[in-house]
């Protein structure tokens, strides 16, 4: 899922503040990667109407991976695949596709809106999470904001609603998926490159779905239009994460995490007008909830 791919370059910035124009640059970028991570949710979804979701997953790790052979690997060369934890990265790796798999079930049957909002619990997660993996003290700020943000998702996936259902458990799958993502990113980006992180993931993402092609792929190609859709998957991937990684060498983390629930707002956008859908006024307030609870543990200050 895209909203994951912003969240690793957060992770691995070591970036100081920089001054006010490099700051306005840098947030320029961070928003423009966003939209692409968005249009990469919404071509998924459109896609997956008519292809099986684990051959989108593979293809869009696949041109990914192609990307980072073509133009990274030539100047790093080994340093882009050896490493001293290779298991770690490994299961790193492996939770993105699950967040991936799990997000693009979760738009196949939820509007992208919706899926994105529900995806985005993953930072309350995380600073739950952080206590007994990375021994982090749990404030009651992070706890009134985690509820907060689970009446959110209540509000979104209420019982008996018309989004409850297989898809809600899909996307918040993908969020306790990505929330172990980035718990594994913490533990790595002290020692890894951030390259070779980024490589790693279009690796495993290539490797491990490569086993269901066979077994979802019914002989049939898909037409011209929806091959240059598949490969644009990827191209939005790889374009967006090279925006985020100048971004985060432009300034500090801190100062660009709020940014990224700026995703709800194109999300909601390109749902309306890819596929004319609005989300209704609770669900509405539900995603608000869920930004706000979020945005409350980002703008605590730089840690």
């Amino acid at each position: 899922m895209a909203v994951s791919q912003a969240g690793q370059a957060a992770q691995v910035s070591l970036a100081g503040e920089g001054g006010a124009p490099l700051r306005l640059h840098a947030a320029l970028l961070f928003l423009a990667a966003l939209l692409l991570f968005a249009a990469l949710d919404a071509t998924a979804k459109h896609l997956s109407a008519y292809l099986a979701v684990p051959l989108l997953v593979w293809a869009r790790y696949l041109v990914h991976l192609v990307i980072m052979l073509m133009v990274v690997a030539p100047s790093m060369g080994r340093r882009l695949v050896v490493t001293g934890r290779p298991w770690l990265m490994s299961l790193r790796g492996l939770t993105l596709v699950a967040v991936t798999l799990l997000g693009q079930l979760a738009l196949k049957t939820l509007p992208l809106a919706e899926t994105t909002a529900l995806i985005f619990v993953a930072p309350l997660l995380v600073a739950l999470l952080a206590a007994p993996l990375l021994g982090e003290k749990v404030r009651l700020r992070t706890w009134l904001a985690t509820i907060a943000g689970f009446v959110g998702v209540l509000l979104i996936a209420r019982p008996g609603g018309s989004l409850f259902g297989p898809g809600v458990a899909y996307a918040l799958g993908a969020a306790l998926s990505y929330a172990a993502y980035q718990i594994l990113t913490r533990k790595l980006a002290a020692t890894e490159h951030p390259m070779r992180l980024l490589f790693y993931t279009a690796l495993l993402g290539t490797l491990a779905m490569l086993p269901v092609v066979p077994v979802y792929w019914d002989g049939i190609w898909p037409t011209p239009t929806q091959s240059l859709l598949i490969i644009s998957l990827g191209l939005y991937g790889g374009i967006g994460h090279f925006l985020l990684i100048r971004a985060f060498h432009a300034t500090s983390a801190s100062l660009l995490a709020p940014l990224i629930y700026t995703q709800l707002v194109w999300a909601t956008l390109l749902g309306w007008l890819v596929f004319d859908h609005f989300p209704d006024l609770l669900t509405v307030v539900g995603m608000m909830v869920i930004g706000a609870s979020g945005l409350s543990l980002a703008i605590r200050g730089p840690r």
